[in-house]
């Protein structure tokens, strides 16, 4: 198991994360609303902000595995994350990621309290 870095998961930069995905969040459930079409675009750039923090939250440098299992990651959440990547303009792979932000956010807090 990729240990997580307790410095990375502070209350401060989880809050700071979860501000990005909630700008982002915003543009897609809007893009989704309205049907224009941009909603792949923005999930795209959503998708990016989760693995780059999942990445700097864990003692690894490497890209992120499906092979491996993170400690900073909720149940199944590479799974889940690999539908996501496979149909990101689906409201349904909107909807996913959404809840992923969530869990592993809470997780975090959980994380924080066990170091």
């Amino acid at each position: 198991m990729i240990a997580c870095k307790k410095e990375a998961i502070t209350k401060e930069l989880v809050d700071e994360w979860m501000k990005k995905w909630e700008m982002l969040r915003q543009g897609i459930h809007q893009s989704h609303s309205v049907r224009d079409g941009n909603a792949k675009e923005i999930m795209l750039k959503a998708i990016q902000l989760y693995e780059s923090f999942v990445l700097d939250a864990s003692d690894t440098q490497d890209v992120l595995s499906e092979n491996e299992e993170y400690e900073i990651l909720p149940i199944n959440a590479m799974e889940r994350l690999s539908f996501i990547k496979s149909r990101p303009g689906q409201y349904a792979c909107y909807r996913q990621l959404d809840e992923l932000f969530i869990e592993t956010k809470k997780r975090c807090a959980r994380l924080r309290l066990k170091h």
